[in-house]
């Protein structure tokens, strides 16, 4: 069956799902994605007129953007953890810390665990999950002493940004302590935004055109990542050769996002294997 209609289908599925709960008249505490667009598409007032196609291609960007590109930013971050077991240790002793070893990670302790928030901006900038974005002049304009003309198409290599050695000490070294504010001529260093307000780490994008779920990665990303490192010991299974250990490849495949060559497959010290493709 075409994938195309199979995904349509599923769209439809929800959306009349989410208008039978709707027509019951009962009052929801808070309103998600859908309800909002569903409101817009049923107001008669509204400047802003959505079709069923459009609240469907909303949904798609919505369900296929996020998952793809945060599922990348967890797999990295895994990888250069597993292949860094003194960071991963750290990370591990400060949310044990913070939150304990009675009760998992919840969302609002990402806000008291700073150096994993620093492991979380250290992966975005040396593998930012968007390459490279790209955008289209409305009108003439000059930038940075170039000409530009209306209708141009402008490459950002947000991948070169991100490890451009002028701005980034080691830029190919995953190192979260540059988003520590420790040492001097560091104090500002976690105050780093990577919503699109600082301009050598773009991961999401910057202005108008930027990521509509910033908000949503940057809680649901570091809260995965905590819970992954709080509830598992991770190591890298020994091969057999003492002098050469085996490391976990990270080998990137093209591609519209940067994912991994191959799936990260861990088996924990819980006995547990996990899988990311």
């Amino acid at each position: 069956m075409n994938i195309q209609f199979r995904f349509d289908t599923l769209l439809e599925k929800i959306i009349k799902e989410r208008e039978q709960v709707r027509r019951t008249k009962v009052e929801k505490s808070s309103k998600d994605f859908l309800d909002m667009l569903l409101d817009l598409s049923e107001d008669e007032s509204s400047k802003i007129k959505l079709t069923r196609a459009n609240i469907k291609a909303f949904m798609f960007d919505f369900l296929t953007a996020a998952t793809d590109t945060s599922g990348i930013v967890v797999e990295w971050a895994m990888s250069e953890l597993v292949n860094n077991p003194a960071l991963m240790e750290k990370a591990k002793e400060e949310i044990d810390s913070v939150v304990g070893k009675n009760r998992l990670v919840k969302e609002s302790d990402i806000a008291n665990l700073p150096y994993l928030q620093a492991i979380f901006k250290e992966t975005l900038r040396l593998h930012p999950p968007i390459p490279i974005f790209e955008r289209e002049s409305t009108e003439d304009c000059k930038v940075a002493g170039y000409d530009i003309p209306a209708k141009s198409i402008l490459f950002i290599n947000n991948w070169s940004i991100c490890r451009d050695p002028k701005t980034w000490k080691n830029p190919l070294k995953f190192q979260p302590e540059r988003f520590m504010s420790q040492g001097p001529g560091n104090e500002n260093a976690s105050m780093v935004d990577v919503r699109g307000q600082h301009f050598n780490i773009l991961p999401f994008g910057s202005g108008r055109r930027g990521c509509p779920g910033v908000a949503l990665a940057v809680q649901v990303v570091p809260t995965v990542l905590a819970l992954l490192i709080q509830g598992f010991d991770w190591s890298i299974p020994s091969n057999g050769n003492e002098v050469a250990p085996k490391v976990v490849d990270m080998s990137e495949r093209p591609g519209l996002t940067v994912p991994r060559a191959s799936g990260l497959t861990r088996t924990t010290s819980n006995g547990i294997c996990l899988q990311y493709e």
